[in-house]
């Protein structure tokens, strides 16, 4: 018999931990992050890390188990979820995965086999060559051509994993997002997906207020102290939220111009998080309203509680 995951997904800043919290409560749940940066330690406030008075005392996981210098997969971040997914279960709690990081969370419902495709050491050999020879810029730009929805999602620097794209093209034929499509399958769980949308000004206008607030809650002592320990390149700093301010601890831009960026970005980011949403996943979307925040969480409850009664 499968067991149910239920799934709260929806753009940056529109709501998600709020309702986590309240379904946690009223339906014996626990928390699983679904955010890929929130497992990095002392990357709290940029990637809008829930505080720990603001959990209720409702256990949450896959928050702050990496250090900022140390690379995390999809691969990594499933069987992570999947071993939380298990525990919660077996402690007759319901889990309850909570983020906008699409293809992980994705990755991790529905079964996603990373080891299936074996590694072609001919083919990683003469790419790895390539970069030493070249550098990474013909690399990607060549993944770009070939799959630019996958090298929408890969920063250059991550030289590990367009490589590995690069690599599953040459060696099946298939772009990385279509191996991956290939892929998609029953999940092992009974999932409910929770999506929340908004009027995207109001959206729009939340983003904008939650990076002032964040750079009032010490953003820039954040950023400063991981680039103070050298991880300017790590993959963790290609996140929205830490690579804006790069630039302007360079000299190259000011403040506001960073923040700016920030929050371009974010805006932009939400947007590719509804589209991915929507496109990829079967997920019941709910119109919600900072101003009828109770009323539109109470109709959430009681779709969910029919839900759960029937299965």
């Amino acid at each position: 018999m499968k067991q149910t995951v239920i799934a709260i997904v929806g753009p940056t800043a529109v709501g998600k931990t709020q309702l986590s919290i309240n379904l946690a409560k009223k339906f014996g749940g626990e928390i699983i992050s679904g955010d890929s940066m929130q497992v990095y330690r002392g990357m709290d406030i940029g990637t809008a890390k829930i505080k720990p008075e603001e959990k209720q005392g409702i256990p949450h996981y896959m928050i702050d188990i990496r250090d900022p210098n140390e690379p995390f997969t999809v691969a990594d971040f499933q069987s992570h979820v999947q071993s939380y997914i298990k525990k919660i279960i077996d402690r007759k709690k319901t889990p309850i995965i909570v983020g906008g990081s699409g293809l992980y969370i994705q990755a991790a419902l529905y079964d996603y086999n990373f080891a299936k495709q074996e590694r072609n050491r001919e083919v990683v050999n003469k790419l790895e060559e390539e970069l030493e020879r070249f550098g990474i810029t013909p690399l990607y730009q060549r993944l770009t051509e070939i799959d630019p929805i996958q090298a929408s999602k890969i920063h250059p620097n991550n030289h590990r994993r367009v490589i590995r794209a690069l690599e599953i093209y040459e060696t099946t034929g298939l772009t990385m997002s279509e191996y991956q499509d290939n892929q998609r399958k029953d999940s092992p769980y009974n999932l409910i997906f929770i999506g929340l949308e908004m009027e995207r000004k109001v959206l729009y206008e939340r983003i904008n207020n939650r990076v002032d607030e964040m750079i009032e809650e010490g953003l820039l002592n954040e950023v400063e102290s991981l680039l103070n320990q050298n991880l300017e390149s790590s993959q963790s700093m290609q996140a929205i939220g830490y690579k804006e301010f790069i630039p302007y601890y360079k000299g190259e831009y000011d403040l506001e111009r960073a923040i700016e960026l920030l929050k371009r970005n974010s805006r932009r980011y939400a947007k590719r998080q509804y589209t991915w949403f929507k496109n990829k996943l079967n997920v019941t979307w709910y119109d919600i309203s900072p101003q009828s925040l109770n009323e539109d969480f109470k109709i959430i409850f009681e779709n969910l509680a029919g839900i759960l009664n029937n299965r």
